[in-house]
């Protein structure tokens, strides 16, 4: 298992109140021991001010899944979609052969949300294929959310004080800390911390007071080529 710090996250953003904090390189930031965790290539927390957002942009060959922690996000992309994305709410995008978006805090309060994007050709989809979009509102607490491009599975978990979660028994799992504090193994994870297991064979994670937690479980690498 290793950990990486929020505090330890690249530092980006466009100075016109975007602040972004990657996990894995991105943009200018190059780091070739860590472009990626399985199918996981970006897991990046964004902090858009009111009005600001990012324009239109294209993406392809992804599956982009977006977890709001607080505030709502603005989504519009070019096959007709646009969804107000709130907490609680698990969005799906994947961009198949191509598709354009932007996505934007149309509120008066501060949005901070967690952007994850997974490789999607490890499974043989088409290169061509149609983009997709997908809601699920207030997904409840344990249900699994599946990505039906990418072998990769979704755990959302909502613990109270001393509540405990097997960690998924995969090749490779993604724990990120949204709120609270968690302990895995013999670290104590944060809000913003994440842990990167690839024997999660039982390993639990145990809420320090009230906690919510991503987990990613994957049983595929990107195929290129």
């Amino acid at each position: 298992m290793w950990v990486q710090r929020s505090g330890a996250r690249y530092r980006g953003g466009d100075g016109a109140g975007v602040e972004t904090r990657h996990a894995f390189s991105f943009s200018g930031h190059y780091d070739p021991d860590n472009v990626r965790f399985g199918l996981l290539v970006a897991c990046n927390e964004e902090h858009l001010a009111p009005g600001a957002g990012f324009a239109e942009h294209p993406h392809r060959d992804l599956e982009i899944v977006t977890w709001v922690v607080e505030g709502e996000l603005t989504h519009e992309d070019s096959t007709g979609h646009r969804s107000v994305v709130r907490p609680g709410d698990v969005q799906r995008l994947s961009a198949g052969g191509g598709v354009r978006h932007s996505e934007r805090n149309e509120s008066d309060v501060p949005l901070t949300f967690v952007q994850m994007w997974l490789a999607s050709g490890a499974v043989g989809a088409e290169p061509e294929a149609a983009p997709e979009y997908d809601v699920v509102r207030g997904i409840a607490d344990g249900t699994p959310y599946a990505l039906a491009r990418a072998e990769a599975v979704l755990h959302v978990r909502r613990l109270t004080d001393g509540e405990r979660t097997a960690l998924p028994d995969a090749p490779w799992v993604y724990a990120h800390v949204v709120r609270g504090e968690v302990r895995v193994g013999d670290e104590t994870l944060a809000a913003g911390d994440a842990a990167r297991v690839t024997d999660a064979r039982d390993l639990e994670a145990r809420a320090v007071g009230a906690a919510e937690l991503l987990v990613w479980e994957m049983r595929a690498e990107p195929v290129y080529g």
